[in-house]
C-alpha cells in the first residue's frame, strides 16, 4: 500500500492496474448467480454503458489524464441473461484427478496416482463419477478386489459428479478470496 503524508497524516494512494485485459472480475447474473470471469477492460465497458453495476471494487485503479476509475472486483448484470443448457463434465482421468485434487483418497499421497473403483467392476461396480476415485498405486493394490469397508480403508471423500463451472472451463479455478461470498460452494 502506497502512502504519502504531509504533517503526520497518511493518505492512501491506490495502485494502478498492471494489465486491463487479464481476467479478474467476477460477473454475476441479475439473480446473483456467477456467470463467468472477465477482464477489467470489459467490466469497465459494461459499467460505462449501464449494463452492469459494481458490487465490490478492488484496490486497483485505472488512470487517465482527467479521470481515475476504480477497477471492480465483482459486478452484477442489471438484466437477467439466460444461460445455455449446461452440459455435464466429461468423465475422464484428468477430470477425476482434478475433482480429487490430485491426491489419493485413501492416504492423501500425490505420488504414482491411479484410478480405483470403489465397488470393484468384477463385483458389479460401474465405471462412472460415483464409483471411481483417485488412489496411489500402493493403496490401490492393498485394497485389491474389495470395497473400502472390507479393506479397512475409509475414503477421505465420497466420489460424486463435479459441478459444471469449476471443471469444464476452469473459470473459477483461481478465484479471489473476496469472491467467496458470491460463489458459495461452487469455487
Amino acid at each position: 500500500m502506497n502512502t504519502a503524508g504531509t504533517g503526520g497524516e497518511e493518505v492512501h494512494i491506490p495502485r494502478a492496474a498492471p494489465d486491463l485485459n487479464a481476467p479478474r472480475v467476477l460477473v454475476l447474473n441479475a439473480s446473483y448467480e456467477p456467470l463467468h470471469v472477465t477482464s477489467a477492460k470489459r467490466a469497465i465497458t459494461l459499467l460505462q454503458y449501464g449494463v452492469a453495476e459494481v458490487l465490490q471494487n478492488s484496490a486497483e485503479v485505472v488512470r487517465s489524464p482527467s479521470t481515475v476509475l476504480p477497477i471492480p472486483s465483482v459486478i452484477r448484470l442489471r438484466r437477467y441473461v439466460r444461460r445455455p443448457r449446461v452440459h455435464p463434465v466429461p468423465f475422464n482421468r484428468r477430470n477425476v484427478l482434478r475433482r480429487d485434487t490430485f491426491a489419493c483418497q485413501y492416504c492423501g499421497s500425490a505420488e504414482d496416482l491411479t484410478l480405483d473403483h470403489v465397488m470393484p467392476r468384477s463385483r458389479g461396480g460401474r465405471h462412472g463419477w460415483d464409483n471411481v476415485t483417485t488412489a496411489c498405486r500402493a493403496c490401490n493394490q492393498r485394497k485389491g478386489n474389495r470395497t473400502p469397508d472390507e479393506a479397512g480403508m475409509p475414503l477421505r471423500s465420497r466420489p460424486r459428479a463435479p459441478t459444471f463451472g469449476v471443471y469444464a472451463h476452469g473459470q473459477f479455478a483461481h478465484w479471489q478470496p473476496v469472491w467467496a461470498q458470491y460463489l458459495g460452494d461452487r469455487g
